[in-house]
């Protein structure tokens, strides 16, 4: 009996636990999806922000803007495609290492622009903007080679297969069509035998019958042997005779 309650108890516990632990698992799954919608939603409101002060701010406040909003969109797409691609080419996993030091020096440009933002003295932002102008450069340059380069990668890989494809396809059609080349069977005559059509029996001519043959002066045999005639063979019985009485 205390063995009976031993096990319940182990199993109610190990029920616990197991509950515990998927509860904590569904908890930080919900979290993480919270995180990825406030930060996309983040992402979101400050790209049209940035949109709105390029076009609404004039001179270096939105130059500024413009730095900022194509360095984002440049690294952000860039990172979806060699991500995208990574998962069925190993070759990019390099490419997303060299894109991880790329990124640290694009989080590093994104904060000197958005500080600049702020800068009242509008002189000294003015002689800070061909350098800004040019790190931006540099490093969207980088980032759309290193994305262009994927995408092409991709894309001849799917040609390649695409032609493999194309090849197995014909092949296969050409195989299916083999009939097409094939003679077709010859047709066979009617059954001499056989009456033609809407007319009468056709009647054939007997050896006997044929003129300059040896038997054509014999007599004609009648159709059934007479029972007087007619051969014996081994495995046939005796006839018995009738009886008188």
């Amino acid at each position: 009996m205390e063995a009976v309650i031993a096990v319940f108890a182990l199993l109610f516990v190990l029920f616990m636990v197991l509950g515990a632990y998927a509860t904590v698992k569904v908890v930080g799954a919900a979290k993480r999806g919270v995180d990825r919608t406030i930060t996309q939603a983040r992402r979101t409101v400050e790209d049209h922000t940035l949109r709105a002060k390029s076009f609404a701010q004039p001179g270096p406040a939105g130059e500024l803007a413009q730095l900022r909003l194509r360095l984002r969109t440049s690294m952000r797409a860039t990172q979806e495609a060699l991500n995208a691609g990574a998962a069925d080419d190993e070759s990019l996993k390099e490419s997303l290492a060299l894109f991880q030091r790329l990124s640290a020096h694009g989080y590093e440009l994104d904060d000197d622009l958005r500080r600049m933002e702020s800068e009242p003295d509008r002189a000294a932002l003015a002689e800070q903007l061909p350098a800004l102008r040019e790190r931006t450069e540099r490093i969207t340059s980088s980032a759309d080679s290193l994305r262009w380069a994927a995408r092409d990668r991709a894309r001849r890989f799917a040609d390649d297969d695409l032609d493999t494809l194309a090849a197995q396809i014909d092949v296969e059609a050409g195989a299916l069509r083999h009939w097409a080349g094939a003679e077709e069977p010859p047709v066979q005559p009617p059954w001499p035998d056989a009456p033609p059509a809407g007319g009468p029996a056709s009647r054939q001519t007997r050896p006997e019958e044929t003129p300059g043959s040896d038997t054509a002066g014999e007599p004609t045999r009648p159709a059934i042997t007479p029972p007087g005639r007619r051969p014996t063979y081994p495995w046939q019985k005796e006839t018995r005779p009738e009886s008188t009485t």
